[in-house]
């Protein structure tokens, strides 16, 4: 019998280590990639660096951002998931450890005598068991849980990432919002004065019976809805500034931005680099490869479920009929080894039912891992389109702008002049306030367009680069 038992346990270990573990065959994402990318690259352009906010020229972004990093409740978050991630890894790596436990026990009997029978007798005894168990992982179903939860502990570390890259031009974009409407509400301010200026002057020619009780009335309109106009503008700059402070990490209240000139903000040129570096340099993707890769795992660990588990047993204990007898060498020994094999007949069809699910999440994650490389693609190309069509349209746009004050200049003389009527003058007016509120809100769209532009492109991220601190940690 002990050599029958022999033999089956080498004969386990032997196809256990002979490579007899499940392995389930990689998926991998069929994505093009093109050689260029459908933009020209600025031939001035620098190379995305991991600090890349501080090619803005802006010394107040750079500290909200260090602010951010350190405060925000969204990376506190993503990083709770990490520590939870890197739990489970030790979690799932215990299965490849045999398990120990200790177990002791006593008991006590009292018997009483009846009759002439002698007083009353105490029986007492204890026992301690040691008992080790250990399933053999001949298929890998331990292995490949390891496997998955390291794979989603990457993609917890990934996802610790990218919400670092989403943070930071989250910032910046909400802090450049905020420029940009403190300019639009200058010249809002700027405009509502050259209208008060006009209405003087239709006022005083009204008195002297060079223009009429109309003309009064539409420049006070003008002037009244472009009092109007700044109401909104204020609106949206203090939810965007409690908007900000959320993001950095502080409560609204008596949160500020010192900065007001938009202009001040350098628009950095920025050298996107080759497609093909595009999937190296994304955390979302590389998380997204990370879940495929557990889902892989999940699939081997399913199909070896399906196949018999074989358990080793040992226990070790010593037992005694008083407890005073173990420090006395009153007791006696016992050890015992047994194996079990456990294979699964009938479940109702749960374990295949989890195989497909298995096989199925893969190929789910495979389209999520593939249409990610698109959406990559498409945000970089979108973002080079907007940096270089925005550029011209600032140039454009402020060439308009320059006409259109030239133009509410002339008309203010021929009105004063009496060559032409007030509604020239209106229309000059309605003009250049179009053209300075239009120039404003493209050069905010140009730097969001810049921001948007490094995001897409990773924000300076590399996985070497993100494995440095991880191992540290």
């Amino acid at each position: 019998m002990n050599t029958l038992f022999t033999r089956s346990i080498a004969l386990v270990l032997g196809c256990s280590l002979s490579g007899c573990a499940m392995v389930a065959p990689e998926l991998k994402p069929d994505v093009p990639v093109a050689a260029s990318w459908n933009e020209a690259a600025p031939s001035n352009g620098a190379a995305v660096s991991p600090t890349w906010w501080t090619s803005f020229g802006s010394a107040e972004l750079a500290s909200l951002i260090d602010e951010a990093l350190a405060g925000s409740p969204d990376l506190a978050i993503a990083s709770e998931r990490v520590q939870q991630a890197e739990a489970q890894v030790r979690v799932a790596g215990a299965s490849l450890f045999p398990a120990l436990t200790l177990g002791s026990g006593t008991s006590g009997s009292r018997t009483t005598g009846v009759g002439g029978a002698k007083g009353p007798r105490v029986d007492s005894s204890g026992s301690f068991t040691l008992t080790a168990s250990y399933e053999l992982d001949l298929w890998g179903r331990n292995k490949a849980g390891v496997r998955s939860a390291e794979s989603s502990a990457a993609a917890a570390r990934f996802d610790l990432d990218t919400a670092q890259v989403t943070l930071v031009s989250g910032v910046a974009t909400s802090y450049f919002e905020v420029l940009a409407l403190r300019a639009r509400l200058a010249i809002a301010r700027d405009n509502l004065a050259t209208a008060q200026q006009v209405l003087d002057l239709v006022s005083a020619r009204a008195k002297n019976g060079a223009a009429s009780a109309l003309d009064v009335s539409r420049q006070q309109a003008t002037v009244l809805s472009q009092q109007a106009s700044i109401v909104p503008l204020e609106q949206q700059e203090r939810q965007t500034l409690a908007a900000l402070a959320v993001l950095v990490g502080r409560p609204p209240e008596g949160f500020g931005v010192k900065s007001n000139q938009i202009a001040d903000v350098t628009v950095p040129a920025i050298d996107p680099g080759l497609p093909s570096d595009l999937l190296l340099r994304r955390p979302d993707l590389a998380s997204a490869e990370a879940q495929l890769a557990a889902a892989n795992a999940d699939v081997a660990a399913a199909r070896a479920a399906m196949l018999p588990t074989i358990t080793l047993t040992g226990t070790a204990g010593l037992a005694t009929s008083a407890l005073t007898s173990l420090a006395t060498g009153g007791a006696t020994a016992a050890i015992g080894i047994a194996a079990s094999v456990l294979q699964p007949i009938f479940d109702g069809g749960r374990l295949r039912g989890q195989k497909v699910i298995a096989e199925s999440r893969e190929r789910e994650l495979l389209d999520t891992y593939e249409k990610a490389i698109l959406s990559a693609f498409q945000d970089v190309e979108q973002a080079l389109a907007g940096t270089s069509r925005l550029g011209q349209q600032v140039s454009l746009q402020t060439d308009v702008q320059a006409k259109a004050q030239e133009s509410l200049r002339l008309a203010e003389i021929r009105y004063r002049a009496g060559a032409d009527d007030l509604l020239t003058v209106l229309d000059a007016q309605r003009t250049l306030f179009i053209a300075q509120d239009q120039l404003a809100q493209v050069e905010l769209n140009r730097l969001q367009a810049a921001v948007s532009l490094y995001k897409a492109l990773g924000g300076g991220w590399t996985e070497a680069s993100a494995a440095a601190p991880a191992r540290t940690a």
